[in-house]
């Protein structure tokens, strides 16, 4: 075969490949297909130099791995804010409305899977990361060239982040499960559940072997000179990437509800899983302007869809004892289809809507499922009832320890600081990847650990010997020595992992390494104004923060001392024009705006997003807009980016 007609022969196979995975819509036999494929394939093996960067037989799957790596993302993969009806799409709106009246939106489906990062350097795919926490997740390469709805060659040559969702058509779903049923394999709950466990197989074949699809839904870093969003995406998809149905630009709620509306009532006929519509700002500049919170970008949303309500009845209700000893009430029901997905138990949330629900057992409710919101019931039919209900009382003893339970309304709580649930799941979640990352101390053995009294809380792992574990049943010299080891490791962990690791609520990693950022090995003593002084840091995580460090006191302190972590320091700037200076930034420069305002944040300058009579300066580039013109307005001193240079 010569160059010129592989060259032919594998565009074709291309083509047919795209045909049957992407499109749903065959073009050859699979005779024909395999055919072809084992030609191309024959070439080449002998001309590998020479072969097409994507070819379908370089998406076959590669070796066995033993697990997932780690890999961290270049920059965070955020989480969307959830609105549910029109006055929360309003709210949302009026905020953005803030920095910009004149807001234009980007609608799109939301995809219902698994989402993804796809790094490129120099036009070819160099990793592939699941979201992981949004700053570190794992790298799923390997798998991620087995689908072939994801290009392994694009056009674009800088380094880019391309983002999007791993899904899987509800067909090939059913097909999936079918399988399973026959090998005696356990279902998956639904297809979000099987596109996510198709993507973290260890062998790559399994993953190949499945169809999934990717849609793209934004960009990470990147070097793209766009000022709309959706001119931006426009050029991602010509890239290679399919683009998703009805997307749509509009500038009015009447405009975003009618799509919404749309993709609702063709939710069904769409192959794949769709949980609701994303909306985008469209103007750049103004999403830079809004930022982000602690969570969210602030010029996106996901307007979910209405909850799914089924009928079903309520079998018992179990109890829950959370991390901090608060019980919850749980309703096991019987087990309800919704929404692609078997469900079998409730949220009640306390005893208090139990009562105002006037819940029993053996009553009829009604049970709603909306987007991944837990299960909840709305209502009860009373009048349904047929004697065979029975009234459901309030605890007065813990279901883990037995102990007497203490009872404040709205919250019922375990006191015993023996509590089997309290130790075992704060060592747990401790020890966790995300947190401690003590390696080889999983689930069973902080059970054992805790069951035969080696540790009752998270510092007694901090005092644990060899001679603790050497007598304990599956306890071999070299587990023993890896497990210590790993204890020894966190010690060189930064202080705000510590803190992250403690479990407190509404403080997560971001808010964790803010707060250690601000006040060091301070952070036990932090009040609650110093608190929500921080930008992000709201009044509920500020109080959450307080009164957890007040009841916990003397254990982080020791924690702390005996950890002795490191601690980051904020780096004091030395003098220069921009240090103190509050500044804004407008208009296109030759690098981008977000690595101008890293420039000037080192220097110590505060970059707003508005210009106001405090403003010292405003930083332009070409096509500055309403921001230069109030700063001439109001006097403020203006500077291109050349001055700014020099200055510098």
């Amino acid at each position: 075969m010569t160059q010129n007609e592989y060259n032919e022969k594998i565009n074709i196979l291309i083509s047919w490949a795209i045909a049957y995975y992407v499109e749903d819509n065959p073009q050859a036999s699979d005779e024909e297909y395999d055919k072809l494929s084992r030609e191309c394939l024959a070439y080449e093996q002998e001309n590998p130099s020479l072969s097409h960067p994507n070819s379908p037989n370089k998406r076959v799957g590669g070796f066995v791995l033993e697990g997932f790596e780690k890999a961290a993302h270049l920059s965070r993969m955020w989480s969307q804010e959830d609105v549910f009806n029109t006055v929360e799409l309003e709210d949302w709106i009026k905020r953005a409305q803030k920095v910009n009246t004149n807001l234009e939106f980007y609608c799109e489906p939301k995809f219902d899977g698994a989402s993804l990062n796809l790094i490129y350097e120099n036009g070819v795919l160099k990793q592939a990361i699941t979201r992981g926490d949004g700053s570190i997740g794992e790298d799923v390469t390997n798998n991620v060239k087995t689908i072939h709805s994801i290009p392994l060659q694009i056009k674009e040559q800088s380094l880019i982040e391309i983002r999007g969702e791993i899904v899987i058509k509800k067909a090939d779903f059913e097909k999936i499960n079918e399988e399973r049923a026959k090998n005696g394999e356990q279902l998956f709950a639904n297809p979000r559940n099987a596109a996510a466990g198709s993507l973290r197989q260890l062998d790559p074949t399994v993953t190949a072997k499945r169809k999934l699809f990717f849609n793209v839904w934004g960009i990470g870093q990147h070097s793209l000179d766009f000022t709309k969003h959706s001119e931006m995406m426009e050029y991602v998809y010509s890239l290679g990437f399919v683009h998703p149905p009805m997307t749509t630009k509009t500038t009015t709620v009447e405009g975003i509800e009618e799509l919404y509306h749309k993709i609702i009532a063709s939710r069904n006929s769409i192959t794949m899983m769709l949980d609701g519509m994303v909306i985008k700002i469209n103007d750049i500049e103004t999403q830079e302007e809004l930022g982000y919170t602690v969570k969210f970008p602030r010029w996106s949303c996901a307007y979910k869809f209405p909850a799914v309500e089924k009928t079903t009845t309520i079998k018992d209700i179990i109890q829950q004892v959370g991390r901090t000893g608060v019980i919850t009430p749980v309703a096991v029901v019987e087990p309800t289809l919704i929404d692609g997905s078997t469900v079998e138990r409730a949220s009640l949330h306390n005893y208090d809507e139990i009562a105002r629900l006037d819940l029993r057992i053996n009553d009829q409710v009604i049970i709603i499922k909306s987007g991944d919101i837990i299960p909840k019931i709305t209502k009860v039919f009373v009048e349904r009832r047929d004697g065979t209900q029975e009234k459901i009382t309030r605890p007065t003893l813990c279901p883990k320890c037995r102990s007497e339970l203490l009872d404040e309304g709205t919250l019922i709580k375990c006191q015993n600081l023996d509590c089997p649930a309290i130790i075992v799941n704060s060592i747990i979640y401790f020890a966790s990847k995300n947190c401690m990352n003590i390696d080889g101390l999983g689930n069973k053995i902080v059970e054992t650990l805790v069951r035969e009294k080696k540790i009752y809380d998270i510092l007694d792992l901090y005092s644990l010997k060899y001679e603790d574990l050497e007598n304990l049943e599956g306890f071999k010299e070299k587990k023993i020595n890896n497990l210590l080891n790993a204890i020894e490791k966190t010690k060189a962990n930064s202080l705000h992992r510590v803190i992250n690791a403690l479990g407190i609520e509404h403080i997560g990693e971001v808010a964790s390494k803010q707060i250690c950022l601000e006040f060091g090995l301070d952070v036990v003593n932090i009040d609650f104004d110093s608190l929500v002084a921080l930008d992000g840091i709201g009044e509920q995580m500020a109080n959450s923060f307080v009164e957890f460090m007040r009841v916990n006191e003397e254990l982080v302190s020791k924690l702390i001392a005996t950890i002795n972590p490191t601690v980051e320091e904020k780096i004091e700037v030395s003098e220069n024009a921009f240090k103190g200076k509050t500044v804004v930034i407008t208009g296109t420069m030759s690098v981008s705006r977000g690595e101008v305002k890293k420039q000037l944040e080192a220097l110590g300058a505060k970059v707003s997003s508005s210009v106001s009579k405090k403003t010292d300066y405003v930083i332009y580039g070409e096509d500055a807009g309403s921001k230069y013109d109030k700063a001439i307005e109001l006097n403020v001193k203006t500077i291109n980016e050349e001055e700014m240079n020099n200055m510098i």
